[in-house]
């Protein structure tokens, strides 16, 4: 993930949530300390995350339809759950990383 693409995942998340993200918030969501934690957000906004943070971000990012469901957490075009069905359950599933999104701002 470069810089640029955190910044517009900070505005896309907070598209989502309807509630505008702030430095601190993105700290928050990557678990980084409350003292430092928006400076190095904005760091990151030029230079990229970390992997770890990265990581976490690309799985928050799926609460917003911008970004794909990852691969492991893709278990609704199996076989086993009717085409029908599909859209409902990425719906639901994006709704929940919304909800943990939220849950992690307090």
């Amino acid at each position: 993930m470069t810089g640029p693409e955190l910044k517009q995942l900070r505005s896309d998340l907070s598209d989502v949530i309807e509630r505008k993200l702030t430095a601190a918030d993105m700290a928050r969501l990557c678990g980084l300390p409350e003292k430092g934690g928006a400076d190095t957000i904005r760091r990151w906004e030029v230079s990229g995350p970390s992997p770890s943070a990265t990581k976490v971000l690309r799985v928050l990012a799926m609460a917003s339809e911008r970004y794909p469901i990852l691969e492991k957490f893709d278990i609704f075009d199996r076989h086993d759950v009717r085409e029908e069905d599909r859209p409902a359950r990425r719906a639901a599933f994006r709704a929940q990383m919304r909800d943990e999104v939220l849950r992690r701002l307090g």
